[in-house]
């Protein structure tokens, strides 16, 4: 099965920003639907943002405005851009890769946003 990793968590003071990535282990970024979601602590997983095949995104409300969604298939990454940051989008961020028959998910990375 193709694995994706996720990096680029961190401490952040709030209204900073940081981009996640996510790194797939085959040449296929270009062609799946990738997405973020996240994990707030004792909360459910919740999706932030989608990247479907042509480019087409979508995001979250939580999401509009501030995160930016982006692939470089090149380099089979993945990033989402994250500015404004705020306490609430204090998380672990998960990357998944829809595949025709299973989803593959990272590990996660935190981030956490705190003064």
């Amino acid at each position: 099965q193709v694995q994706v990793a996720e990096s680029g968590g961190g401490l952040v003071q709030p209204g900073g920003s940081l981009r996640l990535s996510c790194v797939a282990s085959e040449r296929i970024v270009g062609f799946h639907t990738m997405s973020w979601y996240r994990q707030p602590p004792g909360k459910q997983r919740e999706l932030v943002a989608v990247i479907g095949t042509g480019d087409v995104t979508r995001y979250e409300d939580t999401a509009k405005g501030r995160f930016i969604i982006s692939r470089d298939n090149a380099k089979n990454t993945v990033y989402l851009q994250m500015n404004s940051l705020k306490p609430e989008d204090t998380a672990v961020y998960f990357c998944k890769l829809t595949m025709s028959q299973y989803d593959s998910w990272g590990q996660g990375t935190q981030v956490t946003v705190s003064s």
